[in-house]
């Protein structure tokens, strides 16, 4: 059965006409319902995560700092969020969906967490909406349980995932791609393992193209035995908040092709939703849930 982390604070309330889509968190497990996608068996709520968890990627001093509410102003106005103790309790239950997610993928091949990739995260600070990085925390924690040794995040939302690429760029039993907007945020880009960096209203042709090209031969190289999956998107033409070309089917295409080929090479994989601004809720939602819909078809 797919399982999905999702819990109630999940949907955080924020101040009227912020540019993060958190209703999306209510009406997508909705969707998935109402459509016969899902049922409520395949959702289960996480709890909130031990900090020796997330001290495998983050320092005490930030995760100290960051749960009193003592962030330095200036580092807090990075993050996007009005900070509160129920934004940080969320980020911390979010983190321990994706870990929760990493032992169902193990057992059934797949695990999404309707929340996380949450990659702008970095080990002493966040970034855009980021406070804690959900899949790299999922990464550590696998290898120090001994469930995984090489492990890649394949990290296709339109921005690169800079506190991914600072988290692991001295340990090489963690590789990390990410193929975002090279015009898009981060402005100053971290070094991934591998970073493509696509041209201004790059359209679904080349990017599955690129995408089709890259992907077998980088499992063939590293021979992972987890992938995790961030799946923004925001690589929509429609996004506010990205500037690339792609269309709903190309994003569809796009999961299709990563989770077969998970499927197809039996590599356990933990998927993430990460970002999504277009300016229909609506539009956000239909592309989500195509996720959800081929992890179905696909595994199920």
């Amino acid at each position: 059965m797919l399982k999905i982390a999702f819990h109630p604070i999940y949907k955080h309330h924020l101040p009227d006409g912020h540019r993060f889509p958190m209703a999306k968190y209510d009406l997508l497990p909705r969707q998935l319902i109402h459509e016969g996608t899902c049922t409520e068996d395949n959702f289960f709520e996480p709890t909130t995560i031990e900090d020796v968890h997330v001290l495998r990627c983050h320092t005490q001093e930030y995760l100290t700092l960051l749960k009193a509410l003592e962030i330095e102003r200036r580092e807090a106005r990075k993050i996007g969020f009005p900070l509160s103790k129920e934004l940080v309790e969320r980020e911390l239950i979010i983190a321990q969906g994706t870990i929760d997610g990493c032992t169902h993928a193990l057992k059934h091949g797949i695990a999404m967490n309707i929340a996380g990739g949450t990659h702008h995260a970095y080990t002493d600070h966040g970034e855009a909406f980021c406070m804690l990085n959900d899949q790299a925390i999922g990464a550590r924690y696998l290898q120090a349980n001994g469930l995984a040794k090489k492990i890649l995040i394949v990290d296709l939302d339109v921005h690169q995932g800079n506190g991914t690429a600072e988290i692991f760029q001295n340990d090489p039993s963690v590789f990390t791609f990410s193929m975002h907007g090279k015009a898009n945020y981060p402005f100053k880009k971290e070094v991934s393992d591998l970073d493509i960096a696509l041209e201004t209203d790059t359209q679904d042709t080349v990017y599955l193209a690129i995408l089709k090209e890259t992907l077998p031969q980088l499992i063939a190289q590293e021979q992972p035995d987890f992938i995790f999956y961030l799946s923004g998107v925001d690589i929509l033409s429609s996004d506010k908040l990205g500037k690339l070309g792609c269309s709903l089917t190309g994003c569809a295409e796009r999961d299709r092709y990563v989770l077969q080929t998970c499927y197809d090479l039996q590599i356990p994989v933990q998927c993430s939703m990460g970002g999504g601004y277009s300016p229909e809720i609506k539009t956000i939602i239909e592309a989500h849930a195509n996720t959800f819909r081929l992890a179905q078809d696909i595994y199920f």
